[in-house]
């Protein structure tokens, strides 16, 4: 962002409280400086000078967070001209980065500040088994290098249907869910090579590979796999995967992640569910359902929710949370899966998801509680910088 700190400081006063790290409070004070939260509670003192922006009657709560979105590489209304989610042209493509495709001036990012979606994760597409770096990025911004706050946040990964369905289309490998797991494990493999050749060192160190520097990330430790799976079957090989090559695993979408909650739970993999609001359009969401976030809440799976936009409108992830807690989910636990829980999944928890000093003033006033799907938010800001809630009257959607 061009200007990511408000000099003077912020007071916003008045409001209900939602700081997710605990609990609520009515009449808060939430005190902003140099784009950092500087406190929050009901006795903070405001300074002398400082803008005091009125929430009474109205709620504070940190900037949503959506983990797999595909905004800015899926232009909406554009064509081909602006389709850059897969390349598939190699079913093995770790060193693509999101990065380099993502144009801020893709309508769903004025979409997502209107739905108090302040950081999105954007994902490259579901057509390669291996289909590159995601980058958590701010929803506002000249370029995208003014928005990024990591890259990569992630190595986007796809089991099931779509890398069989695009491959077997063209008779190669991957056509099956077993070559699309070799095709993944072969690729590990000769990363892992890769890394051991270059520990040994020598005369003649490996060729560099832009690809399995890539993977070696992920090996590493230092990102995580963003596995895309819907079925049982292809969760149970995820865990697999990963168990054989030791990395840190986050399940994407996970439609039928409820059959093996308890062993989610048990090995602390976090399930990213979503999106809800769609047919069953395919196979593997036959078992989709509203009910799914609470269950696997409720079995102590770290739960997040996605609209995977634009396949459900970026501006319509707290309805999902809504209607999820409508079928069964706590709302405490639904607040956490669209703030915090998805900032701890992009190594952000440390600058995002909850009001806390220290934390980024990344954060929205709601006209009432963000889990009644008649609310929608007045005024949102980005490290202290006001970005939206200029012109309530037209509204980006």
């Amino acid at each position: 962002m061009e200007e990511t700190a408000r000099r003077g400081p912020l007071a916003i006063v008045g409001g209900r409280v939602l700081p997710i790290a605990g609990a609520p409070f009515e009449d808060g004070v939430v005190l902003v400086h140099d784009g950092r939260i500087e406190a929050a509670g009901r006795d903070v003192r405001v300074p002398e000078g400082a803008e005091r922006v009125d929430a009474a009657g109205k709620v504070v709560l940190p900037g949503l967070v959506d983990a797999h979105v595909h905004v800015g590489v899926h232009g909406e209304g554009d064509g081909w001209a602006g389709q850059d989610t897969n390349e598939l042209t190699d079913p093995v493509t770790p060193h693509v980065r999101a990065l380099d495709a993502i144009n801020p001036a893709d309508l769903g990012f004025a979409d997502a500040l209107a739905g108090g979606v302040l950081t999105l994760n954007v994902n490259p597409g579901s057509g390669n088994p291996i289909g590159g770096q995601t980058a958590a990025v701010r929803s506002a911004g000249r370029t995208v290098d003014e928005m990024v706050l990591r890259a990569p946040s992630g190595m986007k990964s796809a089991l099931g249907e779509n890398p069989k369905r695009v491959y077997g289309e063209r008779k190669q490998l991957p056509s099956t869910r077993l070559g699309t797991a070799a095709v993944i494990r072969d690729a590990l493999v000769k990363a892992a090579n890769y890394l051991a050749k270059l520990e040994r060192g020598g005369d003649e160190p490996p060729e560099r590979d832009l690809r399995w520097e890539a993977l070696g990330l992920v090996l590493r430790g230092e990102i995580p796999w963003r596995q895309h799976c819907h079925r049982a079957d292809d969760i149970a090989t995820a865990m697999r995967l990963a168990d054989e090559f030791g990395y840190r695993l986050v399940v994407d979408h996970g439609t039928e992640a409820v059959q093996l909650a308890d062993q989610l739970a048990e090995r602390g993999v976090p399930v990213l569910i979503g999106p809800l609001l769609t047919s069953r359009s395919k196979v593997e969401l036959r078992n989709r359902s509203l009910s799914n976030p609470g269950r696997l809440a409720a079995a102590g799976v770290e739960l997040g929710i996605i609209t995977d936009h634009p396949v459900v409108p970026i501006h319509l992830l707290h309805v999902q949370a809504a209607l999820a807690v409508r079928e069964g989910l706590d709302p405490a636990s639904a607040l956490r899966a669209v703030t915090l829980v998805p900032a701890r999944v992009l190594g952000l928890e440390d600058r995002l998801g909850s009001l806390e000093r220290g934390k980024h003033a990344t954060l929205c006033v709601w006209s009432g509680d963000p889990l009644d799907a008649r609310s929608r938010v007045e005024t949102a800001w980005i490290e202290g910088r006001q970005v939206y809630g200029a012109d309530r009257a037209n509204p980006p959607f």
